[in-house]
């Protein structure tokens, strides 16, 4: 006797489910109406035409493959991504879908090209998957064009970066930076390295074929004197979880790292606009004043704002603004990259580079790095060496 289906909640895509008739349903997030749905797709007659399969079970067949043949990082980087163009196609057949579609719903303003890029990648990805599965008989969005990655301009000089740390209050955030720094690692990599990661001996890093990004080979991660202290000190502090902490304890992710990062370009802000003494003016605090809510809420009660509380916020938030504005937003991979940059202009052969980077195909460094061709003193020494 065939059991009633039953919706579950599944924790790692954070949606309720449920199976009819040999095909899965992703409900979405929200209880109520998931339940809502599971009862309309009751009352439905049964289907047995191929082309009125879901999108949404397409989907979940391939976050199933993902999850089993890629990184936790790779299914997360998927899930989410597919999961908001589900909330916004429901109840969209795979026989339905239209380049159009994946269009309008990565079109939004505020996006940059880079999220609008990646998004329009996740779907495409997810049915050159299913084209190749078998799952559909031809692939509606073989000729939705995806817009080219842009280049990695960023570039953290010896120089800047000893300045960079300079301003760098945390010690714990410090060890995260110098790492990634002269290793040249993923943010992935750092974020999640283990004491059973690390290799002293032979001053690396060692991730299982499993473990690694692709899972098709190990990863190994080769350390600078100064980042094997590093892994020395923090394996012995924390001989199980995470290497890298913030101050709390807990582990260092892609949220806090970020938070840590715009703080030290207010910080870096700040610095910069004492040394040009340009105050603010009375009256743009006045009218942000305005702007601002007039309450707070203090032990759960609102409680109002005085004029001086308003005055007081307004002057931080702007100044905080023009911080901003004076200095530079840095990040993990600006410091992978610029490893890779100061190793080419030190000498070091592109395919070493891509080696130690973790890089399946060198030509990436030609895409990615162009802007060394900008950089007239290293081709020059490099052109007069070429020649002896």
């Amino acid at each position: 006797m065939a059991r009633t289906p039953k919706p579950w909640y599944r924790k790692d895509r954070r949606v309720w489910c449920v199976t009819i008739n040999g095909r899965r349903h992703n409900l979405g997030p929200d209880k109520k109406a998931a339940m809502e749905q599971f009862h309309a797709l009751m009352r439905e007659p049964r289907r047995t035409c191929a082309t009125t399969t879901q999108l949404v079970a397409i989907i979940d067949e391939f976050l199933d493959w993902v999850s089993l043949n890629r990184s936790e990082a790779t299914f997360e980087w998927y899930r989410c991504r597919l999961q908001s163009f589900v909330d916004a196609h429901p109840t969209l057949l795979t026989c339905q879908l239209r380049p159009h579609h994946v269009e309008k719903w990565a079109s939004v303003p505020t996006h940059s090209p880079t999220t609008r890029r990646n998004q329009l990648r996740a779907v495409k990805r997810c049915l050159k998957w299913a084209l190749a599965q078998g799952y559909v008989d031809q692939d509606p969005l073989a000729h939705l064009e995806v817009p080219s990655a842009q280049s990695r301009e960023q570039y953290v000089s010896p120089d800047e970066f000893s300045r960079i740390l300079s301003y760098v209050t945390d010690n714990r955030f410090a060890d995260l930076l110098v790492v990634t720094y002269e290793t040249g690692c993923r943010p992935q990599e750092s974020l999640r390295v283990e004491a059973r990661h690390v290799d002293l001996k032979h001053s690396r890093w060692v991730f299982r074929r499993q473990e690694s990004k692709g899972k098709s080979m190990p990863r190994v991660v080769y350390l600078s004197k100064h980042a094997t202290a590093i892994s020395a000190k923090l394996q012995n502090e924390r001989p199980s979880g995470p290497l890298f902490c913030n101050a709390k304890g807990r582990p260092w992710n892609k949220d806090s790292v970020g938070c840590a990062f715009d703080r030290l370009q207010i910080r870096m802000g700040k610095d910069e606009l004492n040394r040009i003494d340009d105050p603010l003016d009375e009256r743009d605090v006045a009218r942000f004043a305005e702007t601002l809510a007039k309450t707070r809420v203090i032990r759960g009660v609102q409680v109002p704002k005085s004029n001086a509380d308003l005055n007081c916020e307004a002057r931080r938030k702007l100044r905080q603004r023009r911080a901003r504005q004076l200095a530079p937003r840095y990040s993990l991979y600006a410091l992978r990259h610029s490893w890779a940059t100061n190793a080419l202009q030190r000498g070091v052969d592109a395919l070493t580079v891509a080696i130690l980077m973790g890089h399946k195909d060198p030509s990436t460094l030609a895409r990615t790095y162009q802007h060394l061709s900008h950089n007239p003193e290293h081709l020059l020494a490099q052109a007069r060496k070429a020649t002896g």
